[in-house]
């Protein structure tokens, strides 16, 4: 078939790879001059199946409380009249229950775990070099209180079969040997030995090229204005180069997913989620992570890139707004110099924020529409990189008609028809087309 892919992030780009290698004829369209220029350019790179893991959890909304007041927080939510983000966020406030959370992880476990298992199969069928590394994930606490906490995650990895590691400070030290210098900061940790790492943003620029030799066609520098509906199904793509037609379209324009279907009867309950990242030159080898380390205190993950270190992380309910607040950078620069303080210089890091499309429940939107030709890769949120290959595969598998390797209803647009609610998740009904 004639297949379409809106957007060129690392979720378009691993669909377009994975549906041309199905046999598919497949054109991708973004407004961008190249791959990656967007939500995917600059990531925290870690690619943490078992630390997937819903915002939406028990105890969030005191914590929201709490973090308002704090100059360092996790969790920002800039004042302004938004229905919405109001909406929005009474959504996610409603996952907001031990059994929601339960749900919600275990869903995105299985997807991540899954993405994993096909970017291993990837690597090995091509060969493609990303300044990976498979070195696992720790999870530092800084706090007894948090250590704790960490009973709720250990438990869904129980369930799904995720191996992990708990650690005291010694073994924290052992497993990243450049925290040794801030080992008096911990408490302890949570390892996943089977978590990898790498760059986002040229892995999908070297997929990207593959993808055009295996016959993908990119179109750089389009705007996408419109889908237009005919009876029942997505006749064409408006765009300002003109209209274009396809069999099948898959949308995968992250937090700009909502806007082009809302017309069409589609409600995506996607807000976006504004996240910062430093990336830092390493001076001293023998400061810096060897893999990736989660900052549970600032929820900041601090990854190595090959010779650089990549700091990412925060989140801020700010609408569209992609400026630069140094205040974000401030606390970046804080946890990667509490841990690894002297691995480079933060005062020339490169300081990049980026719009993450999030859901209330924290699982992506990835499968089939009320609409038969329009397919739905989006809603991320944090996870994309994570989750990006098995998302690729798993629509390439439906829209071939196959059965995918993992269960899937639970993943698409279906869970917010009525009738297809799940314990604990908020009902959303479409609007009248």
């Amino acid at each position: 078939m004639k297949v379409i892919v809106l957007g060129a992030g690392v979720l378009g780009v691993t669909s377009a790879w994975y549906l041309a290698k199905a046999g598919h004829e497949v054109t991708v369209i973004d407004r961008q001059p190249g791959p990656a220029l967007e939500t995917s350019f600059a990531n925290a790179g870690e690619i943490s199946p078992g630390y997937s893991s819903p915002w939406a959890a028990p105890g969030i909304p005191l914590k929201a409380l709490k973090w308002m007041f704090q100059r360092h927080a996790p969790l920002v939510i800039q004042p302004r009249l938004d229905w919405q983000r109001l909406s929005w966020m009474a959504r996610m406030l409603a996952n907001c229950t031990s059994s929601a959370y339960a749900i919600n992880k275990s869903r995105m476990v299985r997807l991540a775990e899954y993405s994993r298992d096909c970017l291993v199969e990837l690597r090995a069928e091509t060969g493609i070099r990303y300044d990976e590394r498979t070195q696992g994930t720790l999870q530092v606490f800084r706090k007894q209180q948090q250590l704790d906490a960490a009973g709720k995650d250990i438990e869904v990895l129980k369930a799904d079969g995720v191996p992990f590691e708990l650690l005291d400070r010694a073994g924290c030290v052992a497993a990243e040997p450049g925290l040794a210098k801030a080992a008096d900061e911990i408490v302890g940790g949570l390892r996943l030995p089977g978590d990898e790492t790498g760059d986002c943003f040229l892995f999908t620029n070297r997929l990207a090229e593959m993808a055009a030799e295996a016959g993908v066609k990119f179109m750089w520098g389009v705007n996408i204005e419109s889908l237009e509906a005919g009876v029942g199904r997505i006749s064409a793509v408006r765009t300002d180069k003109g209209r274009l037609t396809a069999d099948r379209y898959v949308l995968a324009m992250g937090p700009h997913s909502p806007q082009m279907v809302r017309h069409l009867g589609l409600r995506l309950p996607i807000y976006p989620l504004k996240g910062y990242s430093l990336t830092i030159d390493i001076s001293d080898e023998s400061r810096a992570p060897v893999s990736t380390v989660m900052d549970e205190t600032y929820k900041v993950a601090i990854t190595r890139l090959g010779d650089r270190i990549r700091v990412g992380g925060l989140a801020e309910i700010a609408g569209y707004d992609l400026s630069l607040n140094p205040r974000r950078k401030e606390t970046l620069a804080k946890s990667v110099n509490e841990l690894f303080g002297g691995a480079g210089d933060t005062d020339k890091a490169l300081f990049w924020t980026g719009l993450r499309p999030m859901t209330p429940d924290g699982t992506p939107i990835v499968g089939a529409t009320p609409i038969p030709n329009l397919y739905l890769n989006t809603g991320h949120g944090t996870l994309g990189w994570t989750m990006s290959a098995g998302s690729g595969r798993l629509i390439a598998d439906l829209i071939s008609g196959r059965k995918p390797d993992i269960a899937a209803e639970d993943l698409g647009y279906a869970r917010y028809l009525r009738g297809g609610r799940a314990a604990g998740q908020p009902t959303l009904q479409p609007a009248e087309a």
